[in-house]
């Protein structure tokens, strides 16, 4: 897009929404100041529009600014409809938390009783079986979703939620209960355990007897998008870069990432989660089970006392911008959305995007919204003498377990950590990002510096592991040795690559390549890794995970790559004599081939994208 066009956009929105804000301010009761700092915050983050919604003792607000849609200049108001991606969690597991007031669950009933259908390689399942608190607590030890679970345009909005669930065992990584992995997958499982237990499509049982109870009568879990059979014409749309727009798209993994609703809606939900559980002097909801969501209980770095770091029953436990909170964020195409409430002062707030911009500080917006709530800023934490012996504590840390099982082997060569002890800070470095120095706050915990309370703990597995945990996951420790073959069979395989396409191209120009030279196939199977790239580039990314051409032929030519090797190093080694630079091809094609066998025992070859 013209960067011209780019700022006249952009600028249009903020004033058209502006102009909209300040002439509804008597509607939503909104604050002006609060109206132009998101105002001025959503032009400088390049986003369309926000809505948003405060709550507090003295009542609930509602505004927004922006634009509803960048195409046709039209306003967002505060009674827009927006998606909450996976917030809907939050939803999902209150709707649990009814049915187990009811008495037709518990938390503690075992997953396998009420869907005898999923199978669970689980190697706890004598002692520590998957139970529901555990899919609500993302502590199942589950896998999180495969690519075309979320990169898809293939997905119908009716289809059975068991149609999403691979048909082999679902593989439990950690012992159930012990650490937070998080799983939309496993909210799958728990939307269909609604459906079993009460006989109904998850969605609408909840739109009657969560939503309507609660008077959210402008919400939904059915599926609503701008366009086609399922449009509802107060929806914005949702944007990405440069204002480029995107109707919202069925899911497969519904239960995950699938609710519509409005600020004000939010507002009632968030006024309810704060309340003892009534409703017109009825018990709705058990107030213990309210007062439970967001606190971690069972996990390793819980019982260590992380209690301020973690997910319980649908509700995060976040410390930030100096408070406390329970939270949880969405995203989704087309949009970003975050919930937040203080219990403890009655207040809470939702905030929406209809744009999903990567480059975009969303937390921007959450500290002015806790500003304008002005939310009491929790003391700091003092220091405290650690754990001893913390030179043993140094050392390379992996994910365990990964959140993405399918690409595992990424994540332990590009997402793993060093930690160092200077007498003063343990020093957390992942690899991909800034070093973060962690203050000793008592024994086994420690307290980021831009955090209140302790934000991550030293933690011995029941199998001997040292582990540290944020709360939300869980780095264990590993033997360098471990790691050195692994980085050497990347390096090995990237350089062979690059060699034998460098080989290759100076053999063309002197006109010595042929197709009964060693290196003509390794060549050309190299070359063709370089094929689907053009066609990604012409689908959306949304279909990442659709069987298209592009990915048909990512399939094919990752598959040809090992084989072409095997045939240019017999082809090396049926020569009687090598030697110079026929050696050194033929030690590219080991190099490549080596590394092509790591990626097949980690699954990642061939690369199929799709489901």
């Amino acid at each position: 897009m013209n960067p011209l066009f780019k700022w006249i956009l952009i600028t249009t929105a903020v004033w058209m929404g502006l102009f909209s804000a300040l002439s509804g301010a008597g509607e939503t009761g909104g604050s002006n100041e609060l109206r132009m700092e998101i105002a001025k915050s959503l032009e400088h983050q390049g986003l369309t529009g926000a809505v948003w919604a405060t709550v507090g003792p003295e009542g609930i607000a509602t505004d927004a600014a922006g634009l509803t849609n960048a195409r046709n200049q039209k306003p967002l108001t505060s009674d827009s409809k927006v998606q909450t991606a996976s917030i809907v969690k939050t939803l999902i597991a209150t709707g649990v938390l009814r049915l187990v007031t009811e008495g037709k669950l518990t938390l503690d009933t075992p997953v396998a009783s009420l869907l005898p259908d999923i199978i669970f390689d689980n190697r706890w399942q004598s002692s520590h079986p998957v139970l529901v608190r555990h899919l609500l607590d993302h502590t199942s030890g589950l896998d999180d979703a495969r690519l075309w679970h979320i990169f898809t345009v293939n997905a119908k909005p009716d289809a059975p939620l068991h149609s999403s669930i691979q048909p082999e065992p679902l593989q439990i990584r950690s012992r159930p209960g012990s650490r937070i992995s998080y799983s939309n997958l496993g909210y799958t499982l728990v939307g269909m355990v609604i459906e079993q237990v009460t006989g109904e499509r998850y969605e609408h049982y909840l739109d009657k007897h969560l939503l309507h109870p609660l008077g959210m009568h402008m919400s939904t879990f059915r599926f609503v998008s701008q366009q086609g059979p399922h449009a509802d014409k107060a929806l914005a749309m949702g944007h990405f870069e440069d204002g480029v727009t995107q109707p919202t798209l069925p899911l497969y993994l519904r239960p995950a990432g699938q609710f519509t609703t409005t600020a004000a809606d939010m507002a009632l939900f968030a006024h309810f989660l704060m309340s003892n559980g009534e409703i017109d002097g009825k018990t709705f909801i058990s107030a213990d089970l309210l007062s439970a969501m967001g606190k971690p209980t069972t996990t390793e770095a819980a019982l260590a006392g992380l209690v301020d770091a973690g997910y319980g029953l649908g509700l995060n436990s976040r410390d930030r911008h100096g408070v406390i909170g329970n939270c949880h964020s969405g995203s989704t195409a087309g949009f970003k959305t975050n919930f937040c409430l203080f219990p403890e002062e009655q207040k809470a707030f939702f905030v929406a995007f209809n744009a999903d911009v990567e480059t975009a500080d969303y937390k921007e917006f959450d500290a002015l919204l806790i500003d304008q709530l002005g939310i009491q800023t929790e003391p700091t934490m003092p220091a405290a003498p650690p754990l001893e012996n913390l030179i043993d504590w140094q050392g390379i840390y992996v994910l365990a377990p990964s959140r993405i099982e399918s690409f595992a082997y990424v994540d332990l060569l590009l997402h793993f950590a060093t930690v160092g002890w200077d007498g003063q800070y343990l020093h957390l470095k992942p690899f991909q990002s800034k070093s973060r120095a962690l203050a000793p706050v008592g024994g086994p915990l420690f307290r980021a510096e831009d955090r209140t309370h302790a934000s991550h703990a030293l933690i011995v597995s029941d199998d001997g592991k040292r582990i540290i945990s944020d709360g939300f996951r869980s780095y264990e420790q590993t033997s360098l040795w471990r790691m050195v073959p692994l980085w050497g069979s990347l390096v090995a395989g990237v350089l062979g690559l690059i060699w034998l396409l460098i080989s290759g191209v100076v053999c063309m120009l002197r006109r010595r390549l042929k197709p009964s030279s060693a290196l003509y196939a390794p060549f050309i199977s190299s070359v063709a890794l370089l094929l689907p790239i053009p066609l990604f580039f012409s689908q959306s990314f949304l279909q990442l995970g659709d069987l298209t051409p592009a990915s048909a032929l990512l399939t094919v030519v990752t598959g040809m790559l090992p084989l072409a090797m095997m045939f240019g190093l017999w082809r090396s080694f049926s020569r009687q004599k090598i030697e110079g630079k026929t050696l050194c091809d033929a030690l590219a094609m080991l190099g490549v081939l080596q590394w092509c066998l790591v990626l097949a025992v980690w699954g990642l070859l061939p690369l199929r994208l799709w489901g």
